[in-house]
């Protein structure tokens, strides 16, 4: 008589611990997708200013070509630390 009770109270221990498990994974996955895009506005937002106080002094070819170039250094060095994690 105890044993299907014991399994019943389990049971249900086990699944509000799964319920716990995938309400916190779930929290985890939209803080990481909201700080993602706030991450990519921020940049797209600092890159226009950029830009604009650039062309204020610089012809604008010349400002496209300071931010492709700091980009571009941003994006070597990403990859640089991220191979160097790897192996």
């Amino acid at each position: 008589m105890i044993g299907p009770l014991l399994r019943v109270a389990a049971s249900a221990a086990a699944a509000r611990s799964l319920r716990n498990a995938a309400h916190d994974v779930a929290t985890r996955a939209m803080l990481a997708l909201g700080a993602a895009i706030a991450i990519g506005i921020g940049v797209v937002c600092l890159t226009c200013a950029a830009y604009i106080l650039l062309a204020r002094n610089l012809e604008p070819a010349a400002a496209l070509a300071i931010l492709g170039s700091f980009w571009g250094l941003a994006g070597l060095l990403y990859f640089a630390v991220a191979s160097r994690r790897r192996g």
